[in-house]
């Protein structure tokens, strides 16, 4: 039996010797159609190079950055700032919709809190039937708005 897997082990070796320098010449080629991708002139040595892979979560039909804008790479802090541009040019608006604590449930919050002053977010959310998550994010915005304020763990109607 071992001679057998020798023999095996041997025959794989000697035919990764002979295909090795074709690999490396297909790698050479890759890289030489990238290359010229962005290139102007003629389209047929990317047409028979093999498609690049989406990343994960990518959805069909869409292209990824460098593809899309035929850059090398777009950096990060370029994307940002024109991500901040294009958000002053806008006047610094938030998206459409209602405000934070402003919906039955902030209501029925805040007259908690009104007949139990010093309640806390994880009391709250037993009596209400609610994650303490969403409470988490829904009286600071209640505070913000100056209905509510935080001493220590507990909640407090204001004024």
């Amino acid at each position: 039996m071992t001679d057998f897997l020798d023999k095996k082990r041997q025959e794989i070796a000697e035919r990764l010797k002979e295909l090795k320098p074709a690999v490396d010449e297909y790698n050479r080629l890759e890289a030489a159609a990238a290359a010229l991708q962005g290139v102007g002139g003629s389209t047929t040595a990317t047409a028979t190079a093999a498609p690049r892979r989406r990343g994960p979560g990518r959805p069909r039909g869409s292209v990824s950055r460098k593809k899309a804008t035929g850059t090398v790479t777009a950096a990060p802090a370029k994307a940002a700032a024109k991500k901040a541009a294009k958000k002053a040019a806008k006047g610094g608006r938030r998206r459409a919709g209602r405000r934070k604590g402003s919906g039955t449930r902030a209501a029925e919050a805040l007259s908690f809190v009104q007949r139990q002053p010093g309640i806390t977010i994880p009391e709250l959310a037993v009596k209400m039937g609610i994650k303490q998550n969403y409470l988490y994010r829904v009286l600071p915005g209640l505070e913000q708005e100056g209905k509510l304020e935080k001493q220590g763990r507990g909640w407090h109607p204001k004024g």
